[in-house]
């Protein structure tokens, strides 16, 4: 039996709490970009997924994700329900503790789909949403990516903490989302401006330190690859918001809070499939 690391189980559980406080700190992110009549519905389509989802991922998200692969498109039940894993090992940690780590980006990731369409989904139609997409989505393509004979791990792809897995399939399912609904009435003559930027700059300061356990968890260990994705990620986001601050200032005349926001983001997502290579 693999012996288990007690400083790479200290760290994985604790950025397995980091990368928790990320899907809050996407509901103040997005919270603040709304309409004031709209902001406790955008807030709850990604707290709302924490619970819903989580429960999913135990039941069968994990196993499909991480079990033994079919022909390396999609993992098996043997683990569903979280059967077996109780004392085995993944690498130097407990495999509850992959599973509970892996479960957290699981849980935002359709959360980010939100931003498409906030304001005009009924949450029905957003939990049935999010329950279909992360079973016909997510869960097939964390095993292609990073499972053990997935079929895109074996033609050599990498993404160290999601660019595929995550970023990727959100972004251009949120697209087709936005294709799907159409533009807001009334959209361009008459936009919508946020409500409250204050709130979006906090979520957007909580997401910034919620990112390490992202990216840097994303090791599996407390050593040298740990440090690697944690000061490229740092760097990834301050890169982001200085570009975003200068286009604006060169492009408006002034920079923004919204831009300095939407920077340092865009600079979390950009470095994430590549933090510790």
């Amino acid at each position: 039996m693999a012996k288990i690391d007690t400083g790479d189980t200290a760290w994985l559980i604790v950025a397995t709490a980091l990368v928790l406080l990320m899907t809050p700190a996407l509901a103040l992110f997005y919270g603040g970009m709304v309409r004031r009549k709209n902001v406790l519905s955008t807030i709850m389509y990604s707290l709302a997924a924490i619970p819903i989802l989580s429960v999913a991922w135990a039941l069968y998200g994990y196993s499909l994700s991480f079990g033994p692969t079919h022909h390396g498109l999609i993992g098996g039940l043997e683990y569903a329900g979280m059967a077996g894993l109780v004392g085995e090992v993944h690498g130097t940690v407990p495999t509850l503790a992959f599973a509970a780590f892996q479960m957290m980006f699981a849980v935002i990731t359709p959360a980010l789909i939100s931003g498409a369409f906030a304001e005009r989904m009924k949450f029905t139609a957003y939990v049935a949403f999010i329950l279909l997409w992360s079973t016909l989505v997510y869960y097939p393509v964390a095993h292609w990516v990073w499972a053990d004979g997935g079929w895109l791990l074996k033609l050599g792809a990498l993404d160290f903490a999601g660019g595929t897995v995550v970023h990727l399939t959100a972004g251009l399912s949120a697209l087709v989302c936005a294709l799907v609904i159409g533009k807001r009435a009334g959209y361009p003559a008459r936009r919508s401006l946020p409500h409250d930027l204050t709130m979006t700059l906090t979520g957007a300061g909580l997401l910034w330190f919620g990112w390490f356990g992202f990216n840097a968890g994303s090791a599996l260990t407390s050593g040298h690859l740990a440090a690697l994705a944690f000061m490229t990620t740092h760097l990834g986001a301050a890169g982001g918001a200085i570009g975003w601050l200068v286009v604006e200032w060169r492009h408006r005349g002034k920079p923004t809070a919204l831009g300095f926001a939407s920077g340092l983001v865009a600079g979390l997502v950009a470095i994430t499939p590549a933090a510790g290579y």
